[in-house]
């Protein structure tokens, strides 16, 4: 066990730990020079398309240093905020982290909030410039934030560049000299911990785990302690780019199993293996349940598709523990679940995964928040949906949730930030200068008005150089109200949304508006109308396509244009009885992207 280390990569978006990961890899000869490709470990097409990693992975790699062979286990992370909850199961699962600055960059915000995760787990922590190659690099005043933000001695900071591989030779020497072994004890009864699973159509579902104590065998007969089921061990082994099968695996190494288990609820994230035969006495402390903070509607396309969706969001749930969902109906939609997710990129992900993995289509309603609604009675209820508040009568207060944010950023554009924030009823609580021309701002902001093109906003009037992280703070009393969207004095639930008072008439009007471009013209008048409760405050209408039906009449009486044209009147008001408005899927998504 002296010879194994378990270490994962922590960063902000962009600072280059895949491309690390690719030269820690081409270092060690874990992999040949002919399958070498940019971002190896992000396997995903979704991945490489964007430059970004979604899904942690887990790959081992040898590394001879003194003429001894050390065993590394890398776990790659994701850096955008909307994935933290990967990097603290990859945490949970290491000892030692290598904390990714970029030299151009500098620290931003989701560098500073996975160090205080790592910090958190007692992580021995090894800080590493990286893009050092860059024309834009600023090393030395990089290495004077690290200074600040760590308080480690400057000799302690390596520089490297994942892209020219210099430095990577030091990195692996720093980490078997810094990172201790893993503490565990073979003899003890056999404990493991699940830190992620994914389903394989021919094998079942396997789960990736770390061996905290004892030793696991192929054809052990093993119990999942949580669900409580048990199962034969068909496969265990070791993950390099492929799973290699092994007899055993012992205390501090990382593997998968594969025991032939099909449904999807009998493997969970955090959850422990033992042995039947002689079990432990208790479970490992895993990491805590995912708090989702968005919520949307997710509905099949074709109404025979919802067992489909089922099947495919379980699955996907598998490779992905921080997704949650639920069946619901909506009037307009059918029946689909309500999804709980942790950002809109998080949203936006599982959406094409849907499509890509499983050809599902999908239609995703408008997304929101949960609220704490009270009654005058004083009892509270959790509402994810504003189709399900009770009704107005009845409610005594309604509390939003809070986040708290930081915002990281240059002096330069430190107005128009606070002037966006104020503007999303932001309240400012204090700003500190971290090192010269860059400043953190924290802001207590209400979640619901963030969710929907904050993110977006902030990058464009920062021009891509303040970075963002936040967590959940509390829940506040808001004056709240529910905005309904009638089409033809039909209110379109999936389109409904819980709004303060002072945006409500200006978000109805605009909701309107561009309701009107995006829904096409029918046989028939439609008319959008923007409500709360039974007040109209807002109204667009979409004219009908008509037919020129005098073009027949060249001359005359008007009599006779008249009469054709009172029969077209009757045809269309017998149309609009029967006629129902398509809502076409743009007109979802649109509410995002009002401004």
């Amino acid at each position: 066990m002296n010879q194994i280390r378990n270490f994962c990569i922590i960063a902000h978006i962009d600072h280059g730990k895949s491309t690390l990961a690719d030269r820690l890899l081409e270092y060690t000869n874990t992999i040949d020079r002919k399958d070498l490709q940019a971002q190896i470990l992000d396997s995903m097409d979704l991945e490489r398309e964007r430059g970004i990693t979604i899904k942690s992975h887990a790959i081992q790699m040898r590394y001879f240093f003194k003429d001894k062979e050390y065993v590394l286990n890398l776990i790659d992370t994701p850096g955008h905020v909307d994935f933290s909850y990967e990097v603290s199961r990859s945490i949970a699962a290491c000892e030692g982290a290598l904390l990714i600055v970029d030299a151009a960059q500098g620290i931003q915000a989701q560098t500073i909030s996975n160090l205080y995760m790592a910090i958190d787990n007692n992580l021995e922590i090894i800080p590493i410039i990286n893009k050092i190659d860059l024309p834009s690099a600023k090393p030395d005043e990089v290495e004077d934030q690290i200074v600040e933000l760590l308080g480690c001695a400057r000799d302690t900071i390596l520089r490297a560049s994942g892209k020219t591989g210099e430095g990577v030779y030091r990195i692996l020497d720093t980490i078997i000299e810094s990172i201790p072994p893993p503490k565990g004890d073979t003899d003890s009864p056999l404990q493991c911990l699940i830190f992620d699973s994914i389903f394989n159509s021919y094998r079942g579902i396997i789960a990736y785990f770390k061996v905290v104590n004892g030793v696991i065998r192929k054809g052990d007969h093993v119990k999942f302690i949580a669900t409580g089921k048990e199962y034969d061990a068909d496969e265990v082994g070791i993950l390099k780019l492929t799973m290699n099968p092994r007899d055993e695996i012992k205390a501090g190494d990382v593997g998968y199993i594969i025991s032939g288990i099909k449904t999807s609820k009998e493997v969970k994230v955090g959850d422990t293996i033992t042995h039947v035969d002689r079990p432990a006495k208790e479970a490992i402390s895993g990491f805590e349940e995912v708090k989702p903070m968005v919520f949307a509607g997710i509905y099949p396309i074709e109404a025979e598709d919802f067992e489909n969706l089922r099947t495919s969001l379980e699955k996907l749930q598998l490779n992905d523990a921080s997704l949650t969902f639920q069946p619901e109906s909506s009037v307009a939609l059918g029946f689909g679940f309500r999804c709980g997710f942790l950002g809109l990129l998080h949203m936006e992900i599982i959406q094409e995964r849907l499509e890509r993995e499983y050809n599902m289509d999908v239609i995703t309603t408008v997304p929101n928040v949960s609220y704490k609604v009270y009654d005058k009675k004083g009892n509270c209820m959790t509402v994810h949906n504003p189709s399900g508040l009770p009704d107005p009568t009845l409610i005594d207060r309604i509390e939003e949730p809070y986040i708290r944010a930081s915002v990281i950023t240059s002096t330069i554009y430190i107005g128009p930030i606070m002037t966006l924030c104020l503007g999303k009823r932001g309240i400012l609580i204090k700003q500190e200068y971290i090192s010269g021309d860059r400043v953190e701002v924290y802001y207590d902001l209400p979640l619901g008005e963030i969710v929907i093109d904050f993110y977006d906003k902030l990058k464009s009037i920062s021009k891509g150089y303040a970075s963002f992280d936040y967590h959940l703070h509390d829940f506040r009393e808001s004056r709240l109200i529910k905005l309904d969207i009638l089409l033809n004095g039909e209110p379109v639930d999936a389109l409904s949304t819980l709004t303060h008072v002072d945006n409500s008439v200006s978000f109805g009007r605009r909701m309107c508006e561009k309701l009107k471009e995006l829904i096409p013209r029918q046989q028939f008048e439609i008319a959008i109308q923007a409500a709360i409760g039974s007040k109209i405050i807002a109204r667009e209408t979409v004219k009908a396509v008509r037919k020129d039906v005098t073009a027949k009449c060249y001359g005359g009486d008007v009599s006779r244009k008249r009469k054709l044209l009172e029969k077209q009147k009757e045809g269309k008001k017998r149309m609009k009885q029967i006629g129902t408005v398509e809502v076409p899927q743009k007109a979802f998504l649109a509410v995002l992207k009002l401004d």
